[in-house]
């Protein structure tokens, strides 16, 4: 007959031992392929030069201890997820609503919710100004310095090329020192937010570290429209065809120019509320339209 204390005893030692083991950090640059969450398809791609629009919503509480890249998984630093960036990556993000700026680190993959830009900390969302679980507009601004720096600080990343953007003059001012930061000095060229950490990549040919300061730049507000996009096309007729599938949500057309082409695009807006925008997408999606997305213009 089986001695069961002796079965006990075994699982024990394996459960004390392996299965609650908790997973160690293994920081890795990481890209992926295509993967599928509900009905819609993600296209993971490299870009050091993203400028993009949309909904930021705070990442929720229950984490698993390491992100998508290895890090370990921190509510008090300044991260966010990405649907389809490398990882990580360094960007800046923009409170639309309030002007409020900060450079976090992307180094996770984010739920995949079609209806969101990216996911931050909660610690990110405090500083840029969000009330409670908040779902607020933001701008998402991929710097290509310290990206390249970060990917060239891991080994096995690829040597990604940057395609430079001229700086505009831009209004900053410093806050006065918010809950738990530390008052800083830095000097600050017109236009140029540039970290102590971005400095020393560039110096020292290495990426920016995990945790990154927590410096607060305001700029004007510009809370925009929301609007969901659809489809662009190079020819107006595909344009009306997607527009009658979207005619129930008040579908319009607009010509708009890409270098020498003239496109139409297809856009449900503005928009009165998030909650009329992820219903208007809810729509597009089921209406066969994956790559229709909530921009702020």
């Amino acid at each position: 007959m089986t001695d069961l204390r002796a079965v006990y005893a075994t699982l024990a030692a394996f459960v004390a031992h392996g299965c609650t083991e908790a997973p160690k950090p293994d920081l890795h640059y990481v890209l992926g392929g295509p993967y599928k969450v509900g009905t819609v398809w993600f296209y993971p791609h490299e870009s050091n030069n993203l400028d993009e629009t949309g909904l930021a919503a705070i990442v929720k509480d229950g984490h698993a201890r390491l992100t998508s890249d290895g890090e370990v998984f921190d509510q008090t630093a300044l991260a966010a997820a990405h649907p389809t960036l490398q990882l990580p990556a360094i960007a800046r993000l923009t409170n639309l609503e309030n002007g409020l700026q900060v450079t976090v680190r992307l180094n996770d993959r984010g739920s995949g919710d079609p209806h969101r830009l990216v996911e931050i900390t909660r610690r990110t969302a405090t500083l840029l100004g969000v009330q409670g679980d908040a779902v607020v507009r933001m701008r998402l601004q991929v710097l290509p310095a310290e990206s390249q720096a970060t990917a060239d600080a891991l080994p096995g990343a690829p040597k990604l090329a940057i395609s430079a953007a001229p700086r505009q003059a831009v209004e900053v001012a410093a806050l006065p020192p918010l809950a738990g930061v530390q008052p800083r000095h830095e000097s600050r060229a017109s236009g140029a937010v540039t970290s102590a950490s971005a400095k020393q990549a560039e110096a020292v040919g290495v990426g920016p570290p995990l945790r990154l300061p927590e410096v607060v730049v305001r700029t004007e507000p510009q809370p925009g429209k929301l609007i969901v996009r659809l489809d662009t096309f190079s020819q107006r007729r595909y344009a009306v065809e997607q527009q009658a599938k979207m005619s129930s949500a008040g579908a319009g057309i607009v010509p708009i120019r890409e270098g020498r082409a003239r496109k139409f695009r297809v856009q449900v807006g503005p928009l009165s509320d998030v909650a009329r925008a992820d219903a208007v997408l809810d729509q597009a999606l089921a209406a066969g339209i994956p790559d229709a997305r909530i921009v702020i213009e």
